[in-house]
């Protein structure tokens, strides 16, 4: 499913659908098609927004997770979006949660999958030479309790992103933020209904990183997907679309 990438000011975005605002975050080497099935599912009900974060745009100084949170918020302000359904994967939700920190009021709910911002091994612990195509498929394979979901396609995403010097260093300097940016001491002060849905053979963000973030955020709801890995709105949608629809209709009710 192709979709229409629109172009307002610096932004470059997604908007699919009508109604409330279902905003999705995407990781450090997220793509169009980690969301695919979750957009088609929701665009039905919702306004469903997915902007293009620079990962590899921003300088040097600010490829860090809080200069990234700062790009979604001149993005929503521009927008004028208000109570957004935010949804965050892995570096994604990391961003999620330092906008909402500061920005609360925009947010109607908060969902994250695979969530840094406490613990993750990821892709920036240790990079071989640029131009190991075996290494970049392994790592794209131990995203899923699946392997065969690290698709040709997808491994090829990823290939290209190391090819380049200049991308390398910037993933290094995101992984490094993100590892720095510890929010186990504010996620107390999130009071917004909160969404977990994590794989049970999550490796990157292991299950109890999601137990800790249901510890840590007092209006939170966990729900574990077995057979799935650190990306479930891809390995599972069907199952994850479920939970999710279930969780904001509730909202909807209450």
């Amino acid at each position: 499913m192709e979709y229409e990438l629109k172009h307002q000011d610096k932004f470059t975005f997604i908007e699919e659908g009508e109604g409330p605002t279902l905003m999705l975050l995407h990781g450090l080497f997220g793509a169009l098609s980690n969301f695919k099935d979750l957009i088609e599912y929701f665009k039905k009900d919702y306004k469903v927004v997915v902007p293009m974060l620079p990962l590899f745009d921003l300088d040097i100084f600010h490829t860090t997770v809080s200069g990234l949170a700062k790009y979604v918020q001149k993005f929503i302000d521009l927008k004028g979006y208000k109570n957004i359904h935010l949804l965050g994967n892995s570096l994604g939700g990391h961003v999620a949660l330092v906008y909402v920190l500061k920005n609360s009021d925009k947010i109607a709910s908060l969902t994250l999958t695979g969530s840094s911002g406490l613990f993750e091994n990821g892709m920036g612990d240790s990079y071989p030479k640029r131009g190991d195509r075996d290494y970049i498929r392994k790592k794209t394979e131990v995203t899923f309790y699946d392997p065969a979901m690290a698709t040709e396609e997808l491994v090829e995403e990823v290939f290209q992103i190391t090819t380049s010097r200049l991308k390398v260093i910037k993933v290094l300097a995101l992984a490094k933020s993100a590892i720095r940016s510890n929010l186990g001491e504010e996620l107390n002060q999130i009071k917004l209904p909160t969404l977990l849905i994590w794989g049970n053979q999550d490796i990157i963000t292991p299950p109890f990183v999601g137990e800790e973030f249901h510890k840590l955020i007092p209006n939170s709801q966990l729900h574990f997907i077995d057979k799935c890995g650190h990306a479930p709105m891809m390995e599972v949608p069907n199952e994850f679309n479920v939970i999710l629809a279930n969780f904001l209709k509730n909202l909807t009710v209450a």
